[in-house]
């Protein structure tokens, strides 16, 4: 046995592999499987040598994610010694040294072998993290297969404990409450805070005006990506760090910041940080190996930026850079003039409202448009804010940062339609712009001194207005259970019947492609009605590709489809072509009934009367919805509103115009008579 063994023991000598050609391929061919090895040396806390087994190759591990304080020795033959390095080391090797252990090689950046040693007893990464003897690492935190996230736990572990080289450590947020730090937030404005001013000084000859948001590549689509995302809605935000402003010297020559308040932002469990970065719409930033102010999941963000990378996506796609050409109309008087008949010939358009300048004065950029436009909101106008003048600083009017504020709350960075553009005055673009709410508190506050001023009296003899009758003919299509119906006009009628012939014809000749057409609210398309026909609709909602809400323009109904029954208008028979002819309409002089079994009887009554046949109306006075009007029989001449007065169906609305009296006094009368009747045939009853 032993030295005395048959052939002298020639058979255990073991041949030791002290290099290896190439490393890089060595650590590939095993394939990041664990390995058995014996540790022969630990140089410091994350730095050891192994022998594996069974080739007995001898090798140079650093542990990955991790650096230990180390010996450092200088030109001059001198040595530093880091404090904690001589822990570090015994705690290591105390551990590991001649011991069996398993070894997961990683990877192989610059001839450094990158792996994790695995302990029956545990991670020995995780421990050295855990006890404060070293701090995670970016560079080699990639390459680190047994979950990065568990270094972080752990090294943040050590940092709330203040052990060993965490024993000054003082927290971004220590002297934040805990609602500060984590909180839930409405978004109202995105903000690109970014320096690219080499960018710009490189582009200062080709484009005198430099718009960082259209010039910049993939800036637009990052702003457009988290204003779709995020603005109005509520969203989780757990603040990561607060940044120290800067000066313009520090920066070296950049604007300087002031603090800043760094934080992870998520929406329904999707960190927004994270989703830009996977886009390709971000890049991370690199800190400094000691910087610990950063997210809290950084490990995450570099993730998705090397799936980014993987993928070409973005920034990091080798096709063309985005190009937009975007007008900027919002202070050229000349421009504006020019681009005037262009947008009104557009009709009402889409925009979204760029910058508020006023409660009444706002910046919109128009996409189908590509511009930008200065304008008003018609027939208001707001109180001024405090501005820089030739005379000096303005004072600001009473109210105007509260008018300010709620129109940044309705329509910033929001997308407005119908947009209606009226006329163009000096610069700004004037509009009709159209919204609800509220929330009209400052507005009273402005006028809450107001007195009026007593008026003259000035003997004025006015002519009684009268009442006018032009009656046309229409042709009546849908009746709602609101009692509205909605009409047509028999004079318009034969180009109707003409476009959707023309429309049919071509649909015929070129069948739409199934299920490409994607529904968006608002938007003209054609619809298949039950009758297996064509007919131009708009979308009003859309709740999924099976369930689409459309409102047929030229009849009225509703219905729900699906979006294989749905295709892209054609040009030539748009709402500019041909308007929309059905007109919504309800009765003047009645009041629709409450009682929901009483307003299906009067429904259905003007159900079998009136629909789909051809009537006469005439335009009473002006609603809040629609016009209410006085409808006839083409043939009779009867009143159809006054008949449900007779029948019982519906009440009298009493309106107080002079030249409506005797209108609805014939409503009052023909109701009375109805009573009468009903009295006396009740009394013979009894």
């Amino acid at each position: 046995k032993g030295l005395w063994t048959e052939g002298g023991g020639a058979h255990t000598v073991r041949d030791l592999k002290y290099t290896i050609e190439n490393p890089r391929n060595f650590v590939d061919s095993i394939h990041q499987k664990p390995v058995n090895a014996i540790i022969e040396h630990v140089r410091d806390g994350c730095i050891v040598r192994a022998l594996l087994l069974p080739d007995y190759y001898l090798v140079t591990v650093m542990l990955s994610g991790i650096k230990c304080p180390t010996f450092k020795r200088e030109a001059d033959g001198s040595e530093t010694i880091e404090p904690f390095s001589a822990e570090a080391k015994f705690f290591t090797e105390s551990r590991l040294l001649q011991r069996d252990v398993q070894i997961i090689l990683e990877s192989c950046p610059n001839q450094v072998i990158l792996g994790t040693i695995l302990h029956p007893n545990g991670n020995i990464t995780e421990l050295l993290l855990k006890e404060g003897f070293a701090r995670c690492v970016d560079w080699s935190m990639a390459v680190y297969t047994q979950g990065a996230e568990k270094l972080r736990a752990a090294e943040r572990s050590a940092k709330e404990r203040k052990v060993r080289i965490w024993k000054d450590y003082v927290a971004p947020t220590a002297n934040m409450d805990q609602k500060d730090r984590q909180f839930v937030a409405k978004v109202i404005q995105m903000t690109c805070v970014l320096c690219f001013r080499s960018f710009e000084e490189k582009n200062k000859d080709k484009d005198k005006r430099f718009r960082p948001l259209y010039d910049i590549p993939y800036m637009f689509e990052a702003r457009e990506f988290l204003r779709k995302k995020l603005i109005g809605k509520k969203v989780n935000v757990t603040v990561d760090y607060i940044r120290a402003a800067t000066s313009a010297m520090e920066t070296g020559g950049v604007p300087a910041f002031p603090e800043r308040t760094c934080a992870t932002v998520t929406i329904g469990g999707i960190n927004i940080a994270e989703a830009l970065v996977s886009k390709g719409l971000a890049t991370v930033i690199r800190y400094r190996q000691d910087d610990d102010q950063r997210s809290s999941h950084y490990d995450e963000l570099l993730a998705a930026e090397a799936r980014a990378i993987k993928n070409g996506k973005g920034l990091h796609s080798k096709k063309e850079v985005p190009i937009h050409r975007v007008a900027d109309i919002s202070g050229e008087t000349q421009k504006a003039k020019q681009f005037l008949p262009f947008l009104q010939r557009a009709g009402r358009s889409e925009a979204v409202v760029e910058y508020v300048f006023s409660g009444s004065r706002l910046k919109l950029y128009m996409p189908k448009e590509t511009c930008l436009i200065t304008f008003l909101l018609a027939g208001i106008e707001c109180p001024r804010g405090s501005r820089n003048m030739p005379s000096g600083m303005q004072v600001a009017e009473p109210y105007s940062e509260e008018a300010t504020i709620f129109t940044k709350e309705l329509v910033l960075q929001r997308e407005v339609r119908p947009l209606q553009i009226c006329s163009c005055h000096l610069q700004p673009v004037s509009v009709a712009l159209v919204f609800t709410s509220s929330r009209l508190h400052f507005m009273r506050e402005l006028w809450a001194n107001y007195e009026e001023k007593p008026k003259e009296e000035v003997a004025q003899l006015t002519e009684e207005k009268e009442r006018v009758a032009k009656y046309r003919a229409v042709y009546v299509t849908e009746i709602t259970d609101g009692l509205h119906f909605f009409a047509q006009d028999v004079e318009t009628g034969t180009k109707l019947e003409s476009l959707m012939e023309s429309m049919r014809g071509e649909i015929a000749a070129q069948p739409p492609v199934e299920g490409s057409f994607t529904p968006r609210r608002g938007d003209f398309c054609i619809a298949k009605f039950g009758d297996g026909e064509w007919y131009r609709a708009r979308i009003e909602k859309v709740e999924s590709p099976a369930k689409v809400h459309v409102y047929y323009i030229d009849y009225g109904n509703r219905e729900i489809l699906s979006s294989t029954r749905l295709a892209a208008l054609p040009p030539a028979f748009s709402t500019r072509t041909l308007l929309p002819q059905a007109t919504e309409y309800t009765f003047a002089f009645i009041q629709v009934p409450q009682d929901e079994d009483a307003r299906t009887d009067a429904v259905d009554s003007v159900v079998r009367d009136i629909q789909n046949t051809q009537c006469l109306l005439n335009v009473e006075y002006s609603g809040i919805v629609c016009p209410h009007v006085t409808l006839q029989f083409a043939d009779s001449k009867d009143d159809v509103g006054l008949g449900l007065v007779k029948e019982g169906l519906v009440m009298v609305d009493v309106r107080k115009e002079k030249h409506l009296q005797k209108m609805v006094s014939d409503k009052h009368g023909a109701m009375n008579t109805m009573y009468g009747s009903y009295r006396s045939e009740h009394s013979s009853c009894t």
